[in-house]
């Protein structure tokens, strides 16, 4: 299903950007539909005071966006898109599915402790740069907020040698949204998300509320 989906994708994006090169041409006014591609590092904060932070994690993402101009000469616009997003974390924080009901502990004895998700994005962005519609070279600060849909998770750690995997735990967001930010010179600009939802709903730990959210620093592409 996920290959699937990321066919239609790239075939979409392909569609997309071959009308927009046509289009350049026409004059001043002018859109910048693009592919992107980020590589960050991610971090869980407001985690519980017993739970550090988690060890090195990444996270990446791949999609389209389309501009839609505000002006005639096409440096102010906003813009919406869909892609998809991989989390990969390394944590402390112990989540078990029992009976239809998530557990979180604290567990010093795990040799290994991951976290994954897979996501569907739909970003909505204020866009302004320097760019005109033969001028490819140029800064940007794209600002906005990002909606997620979980498609899956996998919660994974050994105890005493033991693996124990659990898929789509009852207690994880499946909606989330944040502020994301975007800003650079050319194809390679600095990327930040930061989430306004935890990522567990109805979720405790010794009785004190789990308010677990992501924050992603890094590095995104835009290709045209």
């Amino acid at each position: 299903m996920k290959k699937v989906l990321f066919l239609n994708f790239l075939i979409f994006f392909v569609w997309n950007l071959s009308a927009q090169k046509d289009s350049l041409q026409l004059g001043d006014r002018y859109a910048e539909d693009q592919i992107y591609a980020s590589i960050s590092y991610a971090q869980f904060f407001n985690q519980p005071k017993d739970i550090s932070r988690s060890d090195f994690s990444y996270a990446i993402s791949i999609g389209f966006i389309k501009d839609i101009v505000l002006n005639k000469r096409g440096n102010i616009s906003v813009a919406f898109g869909i892609g998809y997003g991989f989390d990969f974390f390394n944590h402390e924080l112990k989540v078990e599915e029992i009976n239809n009901a998530t557990v979180f502990s604290n567990s010093s004895i795990l040799s290994s402790n991951i976290f994954k998700s897979h996501n569907l994005e739909f970003p909505f962005e204020l866009r302004l740069r320097t760019s005109t519609a033969r001028k490819y070279d140029f800064w940007r600060i794209y600002g906005g907020v990002k909606f997620l849909y979980n498609l899956s998770n996998q919660f994974e750690f050994v105890e005493n040698t033991t693996n124990f995997r659990y898929q789509n735990v009852s207690s994880y967001n499946k909606f989330q949204y944040g502020l994301s930010l975007s800003a650079g010179y050319d194809e390679v600009n600095i990327n930040f998300f930061y989430n306004l939802t935890p990522i567990f709903t109805n979720a405790t730990i010794s009785g004190v509320a789990i308010d677990s959210s992501i924050l992603k620093f890094g590095l995104i592409f835009y290709i045209l």
